[in-house]
């Protein structure tokens, strides 16, 4: 599972056993140590709520996703879900999951977990 970060944007990226263990237990969790402290990200299955959502605790992110976005991600070929959550003063924090395309980055990671690109070719 990747995170970036811009401003109040929040993207999520997951490739395809994380899409699976997501669909299966409803909630996935990714962690980077800094000695002493932590920084962690992670979906959470909502059983009430129609739209994307997030909050900020205890270091952590947790973006939750509805149930029947959950299911439908995972069974269909939708790439992913946005919502620009408002967040008072009228601002908002974009939200966006998405599944993890091969070839979308000019990078050395292992990306055979990924999904193939539907225009592309690596």
């Amino acid at each position: 599972m990747k995170i970036r970060i811009k401003g109040n944007s929040i993207r999520i990226r997951l490739s395809r056993t994380e899409i699976a263990d997501f669909g299966a237990q409803g909630y996935l969790e990714e962690r980077t140590e800094f000695g002493n402290t932590a920084f962690g990200y992670a979906l959470k299955s909502n059983p009430s709520g129609n739209e994307l959502s997030a909050d900020f605790a205890n270091g952590k992110i947790t973006v939750y996703v509805p149930v029947d976005m959950q299911k439908k991600w995972v069974e269909t070929d939708v790439v992913g879900y946005e919502h620009n959550m408002p967040i008072g003063n009228g601002q908002h924090l974009f939200l966006l999951i998405e599944k993890d395309f091969k070839c979308i980055d000019n990078t050395t990671e292992d990306q055979s977990d990924n999904y193939e690109h539907p225009t592309k070719e690596c």
